[in-house]
């Protein structure tokens, strides 16, 4: 039975626009960031031809969003501890958002100069944290009460419908403490992280978009978190408990049989190194140590062996808690969200791997999550 919607009419997203004299094409590049505020909306920023962005509107999703620390009302630099709150979809013609206070999902279509909100359905469960989508598949991954994911299909025109018996329970249950879901890029395969539990859990996705065979994988180190993919290996960062200096990552080979580990725990001594992304070609992966406030930079071999490139390719600054980061889909840019400045940082990223740093925008609320860029 396709969910009861949170609307009854079109739902066109109130976007501000600022009197900057130049031309909006979100569609030739942009970065959005969630404010993940009681009132939840999705800051929209325009990549001008040169990476720097111009904060040009917001749209509100609809839904809650939830600031604060699980079981407390304190609100948090981290709240919602996970990568991937934020999702493109249908060869990037969508933007989907999770609403975690209000345990919902948004979808917007991606206009020239705007978003507009086409849908808003119940996550499957409680708190939605992240969510991955592959052709007119999405699932989410919801962290609170049973953490589970449950799988949607995604119609031409972004709305949502429920899969029937496609949600699953996590192995670790209330301990999971999951971080992450995401398609591997043939999109045979579901992963997700419990950094709780230091497990990674495969999901095999059959034909028919349901999860079927589940393999359970120690962690190579502690924390799993936040993960990527070059050339279909598996890139996992590693928040050691948050322990001073501990951070590190680990690769994997992705298989039928699960996952195999390629290079185990190679450290860059950062603290809590959480948020991860990889570049198009798979050649450089880059880690925010939120702790330390630090990016580190990793070279991929093409046989997915891990060599720490920089253990510093930035320092954003001990207060600065670098969290969530996106890439330009051209792979030229990083954009790293600086959760102790409430701003995005821009990078250049250099040929060789290394970061020049651009622009930093500030304005976001405390509590912001969730980036994605273009």
């Amino acid at each position: 039975m396709r969910p009861i919607r949170a609307h009854a009419y079109p739902l066109l997203a109130s976007v501000l626009f600022s009197s900057a004299a130049f031309a909006v094409d979100l569609q030739d590049g942009a970065v959005y960031v969630m404010t993940n505020q009681s009132t939840n909306e999705i800051v929209i920023f325009d990549r001008l031809a040169n990476g720097s962005l111009s904060r040009v509107g917001q749209a509100a999703t609809g839904g809650a969003g939830n600031p604060f620390k699980p079981g407390t009302q304190t609100i948090s630099a981290d709240p919602l501890a996970s990568q991937g709150a934020l999702g493109f979809g249908l060869s990037g013609r969508f933007l989907f958002a999770v609403n975690a206070g209000s345990n919902e999902i948004s979808a917007f279509a991606i206009g020239k100069t705007g978003l507009s909100r086409v849908d808003r359905v119940p996550s499957g469960g409680s708190r939605p944290i992240s969510l991955t989508t592959r052709g007119n598949l999405l699932y989410v991954l919801n962290g609170g009460g049973t953490p589970s994911i449950t799988g949607f299909t995604i119609a031409s025109n972004g709305q949502l419908t429920r899969l029937a018996d496609a949600t699953r329970s996590l192995p670790s249950g209330d301990i999971s403490a999951p971080a992450q879901v995401s398609f591997t890029p043939d999109g045979a395969r579901l992963v997700v992280t419990e950094r709780g539990a230091n497990l990674i859990v495969t999901y095999r996705i059959g034909a028919d978009g349901r999860p079927g065979t589940r393999i359970i994988t120690p962690s190579s180190g502690i924390g799993p978190f936040g993960f990527g993919f070059s050339r279909g290996r598996l890139i996992v960062s590693e928040a050691a408990a948050g322990v001073s200096g501990d951070s590190s990552t680990s690769s994997y080979a992705v298989s039928d049989d699960g996952l195999e580990v390629i290079s185990g725990s190679i450290r860059d001594f950062g603290t809590a190194a959480c948020w991860l992304i990889v570049t198009g070609d798979g050649r450089y992966a880059y880690v925010a140590n939120t702790g330390s406030g630090e990016i580190s930079s990793y070279r991929v071999r093409d046989n997915g062996t891990l060599s720490l490139l920089d253990a510093t390719a930035s320092n954003t600054s001990d207060t600065s808690l670098p969290i969530d980061m996106a890439r330009s889909s051209d792979s030229q840019y990083l954009y790293a969200h600086l959760a102790g400045g409430r701003a995005v940082a821009v990078f250049r990223i250099q040929a060789d791997g290394k970061l020049t740093r651009l622009q930093t925008i500030g304005g976001l609320p405390r509590g912001a999550q969730g980036i994605a860029g273009r």
